[in-house]
C-alpha cells in the first residue's frame, strides 16, 4: 500500500469518527434557556431558571413497587437545557421496595447509596445476557451503562436513599413490565408465551 493510499485511508477513517456521536449534543454556548420550548436571550436568565429545591423530602413509597423516584431534569430546571445531565433522587420502602426493571435509553446512570442496603444489576445486551449484580451500602457506587435493563431492590430493614446522575437532560425511562404487560390494549397472549418463554 502506497503514502498516498495510507492517507486516504487514514482520512476515511477520521472522518467516519467524526460523525459517530452517542450522546446530547455539545452546546454551542454556556447554556441554552429555553422557556416553554423558545429559545430565549440568555441574558434573560436568573437564578431561578438553575435552581431546584426539594430533593431533602423523602419521597412516598407507600406504592405497589416501594419506591419513588424523584427526577429533576430539564422539566425542573430550564437551565439544564443542552447540559446533558439530569439527577434524581431515589427512596426505597424497607425491604422489598423496588425500581423495577427498566431502561433510559439516552442516560448512563451513576447511582451513590446514601442510607440503606441495595441489591442492584443490570443485564448485559448483545452479548450473553449476563446479570451483574451488586449489594450497595452507604457510600458504594454503581455505574448502568445507558439502554441496559436494570434494577435496584431494598435488600435492608430501614428505608434506604439514593441519588442517581444521568448523562442527559432528557434520560427518557422505560419501565419493563408496564411497557409489555401494561400496555394499552393487551398484547396477544402468544406473542406474550413465545416471546417471554418459561422453560
Amino acid at each position: 500500500m502506497g503514502g498516498g493510499e495510507i492517507l486516504v485511508a487514514i482520512s476515511l477513517l477520521v472522518l467516519a469518527f467524526s460523525f459517530a456521536t452517542g450522546s446530547d449534543p455539545t452546546p454551542f454556548q454556556d447554556f441554552l434557556f429555553v422557556n416553554r420550548m423558545f429559545c430565549e436571550d440568555p441574558k434573560q436568565a436568573t437564578a431561578e431558571d438553575f435552581f431546584f429545591s426539594g430533593l431533602n423530602m423523602p419521597g412516598n413509597t407507600s406504592n405497589q413497587p416501594g419506591s419513588k423516584a424523584t427526577l429533576v431534569n430539564v422539566g425542573q430546571i430550564p437551565g439544564l437545557n443542552s447540559l446533558g445531565i439530569s439527577l434524581a433522587r431515589l427512596d426505597y420502602a424497607p425491604y422489598g421496595g423496588l425500581n423495577p426493571p427498566h431502561t433510559h435509553p439516552r442516560a448512563t446512570e451513576i447511582l451513590v447509596v446514601l442510607e440503606g442496603t441495595l441489591y442492584v444489576g443490570f443485564v448485559t445486551f448483545n452479548q450473553d445476557n449476563r446479570l451483574i449484580t451488586r449489594v450497595l451500602y452507604p457510600g458504594d457506587v454503581f455505574v448502568f451503562p445507558v439502554n441496559l435493563i436494570h434494577f435496584e431492590f431494598n435488600i435492608g430493614k430501614t428505608n434506604a436513599v439514593a441519588f442517581a446522575g444521568l448523562s442527559s437532560q432528557n434520560l427518557g425511562a422505560i419501565a419493563i413490565s408496564n411497557a409489555v404487560f401494561g400496555s394499552e390494549g393487551p398484547i396477544n397472549p402468544d406473542v406474550l408465551a413465545k416471546g417471554f418463554p418459561s422453560g
